[in-house]
């Protein structure tokens, strides 16, 4: 079962003079990983190395810390803690003396790991993207149903009605599938958004 965080955490800690904060996010896609790294830029730092897991899709950056001493030990640890969509970043500040490979791997991925320790885990449920169109009679139905069952909905008028596009748990997909042809006695029904693969 996977598992996610439930909200960000952050772990700072001295080694050897030289700062290590960690700070970890559940993130949904790699829009939500470019959006956080680039609001959390800080040019204060010498290193700002990172590592993230969405389902099976895993990146890694050492940003200029000797390869393999940085963002794989932040990696290993997201991945020791059985945790996907998540990103961890761990900022650096040098305080003058080297670590060495071994050192390195150690901070970084020491501070990753105590930071997630912090964490929250939740499980991770897993979500599809659905549309289907109704009558705008029929809308007030389905919008009672979709906010009762607090799901993220994206509702657009048209000449001809209401095309909904919506965010599922799996388990909530068949309940809505039968109510929306009970409701508009089959003319209407569910469709399941495939999400275009960027691999």
């Amino acid at each position: 079962m996977p598992f996610t965080i439930a909200s960000p955490v952050t772990f700072e800690e001295d080694i050897k003079k030289s700062r290590f904060q960690a700070i970890a996010v559940p993130v949904e896609n790699e829009q939500a990983v470019k959006d956080f790294l680039e609001t959390h830029k800080d040019l204060s730092t010498t290193h700002q190395c990172w590592a993230w897991k969405i389902g099976h899709n895993v990146r890694f950056n050492d940003d200029g810390e000797p390869s393999g001493t940085a963002g794989r030990p932040i990696l290993a640890t997201i991945e020791g803690n059985e945790l996907t969509n998540i990103l961890v970043l761990v900022n650096r500040w040098y305080g003058g003396i080297k670590l060495g490979t071994g050192g390195l791997i150690r901070a970084y991925g020491g501070c990753a790991g105590q930071c997630l320790l912090l964490a929250e885990k939740i499980e991770l449920i897993e979500k599809k993207k659905v549309s289907f169109a109704c009558q705008f009679n029929e809308w007030s139905i389905f919008q009672y149903e979709l906010d009762q069952q607090q799901v993220e909905f994206k509702a657009d008028y048209t000449a001809m009605g209401v095309q909904v596009e919506a965010l599922l748990q799996i388990h909530q997909i068949e309940t809505l599938a039968l109510k929306i042809q009970d409701v508009t006695r089959g003319r209407e029904h569910l469709k399941i958004v495939e999400e275009p693969n960027n691999d």
